[in-house]
């Protein structure tokens, strides 16, 4: 699609689309630099559900500064992170944050990986930013206004790709740490590898989901994600033309299942998605 002039903006525009705009991206990017910056040659690690589901003192840190940064200037506000921060709030605002989407990839030294922070309004999601510090780009999306890739103070609208035909697809997924799950959802891949251009397994869904914003993949699914792992992203998915669904006609994306595509192929790779799972 052509390039027009509403395709392309400065970053102090964009950062004034909505309200909830500013106070996620300072906190997205400050945690995303103290990633980068400060990691340490040996990191702390310790484990979550399992010994292959790993937490850093980095992914606690950055948390306890998106905290701050977030709720030091709206101390009304509810939120949610995937470190154990949680509180309710009093306004209609829920932020909803993941400080280290990727750790494993973080852990080994790969460039995958994503500080991610989506801003609910009565439940609803609003804005999603995302700050990939080793992929030198970030993304953000806002309700109604688009999806849109920043680097170098400048920001491009992104839309998703026009495939139409499943079996040209790049399908990206992700795998679970729960060891049962794993199994499942690598049957699930190996039933579709055929149908598809090819599979792909990245390693951080938030990134997942803005690389198919931007039409580096044209579908992105997987079950067993909270909250904090697609807030941020599906509001920028959508705002590129994605769409977004459970596994079921009408199903609402959630921790059950999630699929996002491009329009194309969203309901032959739902459909391809429900028979395989129905058959394992």
């Amino acid at each position: 699609m052509p390039t027009t002039s509403t395709d392309r903006t400065v970053l102090a525009d964009l950062l004034a689309l909505d309200p909830l705009v500013l106070p996620a991206w300072r906190a997205a990017t400050a945690a995303g630099a103290f990633l980068r910056d400060e990691r340490p040659r040996d990191l702390v690690v310790d484990t979550k559900s399992n010994a292959t589901d790993a937490v850093t003192v980095m992914d606690r840190t950055a948390e306890a500064m998106i905290v701050e940064s977030l709720l030091g200037s709206r101390t009304e506000d509810g939120f949610l992170g995937e470190e154990g921060g949680e509180r309710a709030g009093t306004s209609s605002v829920r932020w909803v944050v993941d400080p280290l989407d990727g750790t494993t990839n973080y852990l080994y030294g790969l460039p995958m990986w994503g500080v991610s922070i989506g801003a609910e309004v009565d439940g609803a999601g609003r804005v999603g930013v995302v700050v990939a510090p080793d992929l030198h780009e970030a993304y953000i999306g806002v309700r109604g206004a688009g999806a849109w890739l920043v680097r170098d103070g400048r920001a491009e609208r992104m839309r998703c790709g026009h495939v139409a035909d499943l079996a040209v697809s790049l399908v990206v997924t992700g795998f679970n740490y729960d060891p049962v799950l794993r199994r499942h959802q690598a049957e699930v891949a190996a039933g579709l590898i055929a149908d598809v251009r090819d599979l792909r397994r990245l390693g951080a869904a938030c990134v997942d989901l803005c690389w198919l914003a931007r039409g580096r993949a044209d579908a992105f699914y997987e079950r067993g994600l909270n909250p904090w792992d697609i807030s941020a992203g599906l509001v920028i998915a959508s705002e590129a033309g994605a769409i977004v669904s459970g596994l079921g006609d009408g199903d609402r994306a959630g921790k059950d299942f999630m699929l996002a595509a491009a329009p194309g192929i969203a309901g032959a790779l739902r459909t391809r998605l429900a028979t395989l799972e129905a058959a394992l």
